[in-house]
């Protein structure tokens, strides 16, 4: 038997993403698990890392409608701890961002293609040039390393904690 799951690059590392790091954070560690605890029983258990693709949860647009949503519905102590332009920064972030992400979703099809059918599936497969290149190394080096890398990119607050 096969079991194959998505993660992303963002439960390796993480890049702003509130419940969703988290989430991809679990799937890891559960495919993790199950590798091993299915491993007797002749399971081979894989895990889909994508990087930044173009889909309905990276639309800018529906993300930045979402973000002024839920900005709008803060308390004005915590709106005005971030900041007003720390809504705007994260925006334009997200914008720059888009400029990055890879439309071709057969790179993430070809690596779930693999993952079920060859004869020895790999337990992880990475999909677009910034998992390879950018965040799965990331996720190798000390984590003041990614904090500081990271941070260059982040908005900045107004507030102090």
């Amino acid at each position: 038997g096969r079991v194959v799951n998505v993660a992303s690059v963002m439960g390796r590392v993480s890049f702003f993403g509130g419940g969703y790091c988290p989430s991809k954070f679990g799937v890891e560690a559960f495919s993790d698990s199950l590798r091993l605890e299915m491993r007797n029983f002749g399971v081979k258990v894989s895990v889909i890392e994508p990087g930044y693709f173009s889909t309905m949860i990276t639309n800018v647009e529906n993300l930045e409608r979402n973000f002024h949503s839920a900005w709008e519905k803060l308390p004005e102590e915590i709106k005005t701890s971030y900041g007003e332009s720390y809504l705007r920064q994260f925006v334009a972030m997200l914008k720059i961002m888009q400029k990055t992400y890879n439309s071709d979703l057969s790179k993430v099809t070809n690596c779930m293609e693999h993952a079920l059918t060859s004869l020895h599936p790999r337990a992880r497969y990475s999909a677009g040039w910034d998992a390879k290149l950018l965040y799965i190394p990331l996720s190798y080096l000390p984590s003041a390393l990614t904090d500081a890398v990271f941070t260059l990119f982040y908005p900045k607050s107004v507030g102090k904690a």
